[in-house]
């Protein structure tokens, strides 16, 4: 049986860099889910812009956008396709 998954892509605000520990942390433990992953380090204004995309269950994507969502100078969006696969 093959379970539903749907494509959604995170959208990371780090301006907290104590926190990147614990972000990649939980980035790695969902590594499975992750299609890719691109950071872009905003000097000028010292926060790092992080996008993750994804193809995992429901759970799964809010699951892992909880977690981050609470990590210490974190701010977290995600898009979720449509429609599920």
């Amino acid at each position: 049986m093959r379970v539903e998954t749907r494509i959604a892509v995170m959208g990371i605000i780090v301006e907290d860099k104590e926190s990147v520990g614990e972000l990649n942390a939980l980035l790695h433990q969902y590594g499975e889910y992750v299609v890719g992953r691109m950071g872009v380090p905003y000097r000028s204004r010292n926060i790092s812009v992080i996008s993750v995309v994804l193809d995992a269950p429901n759970e799964v994507i809010s699951s892992l956008s909880g977690k981050i969502g609470m990590l210490k100078g974190i701010s977290i969006k995600t898009v979720y396709s449509k429609m599920p696969e």
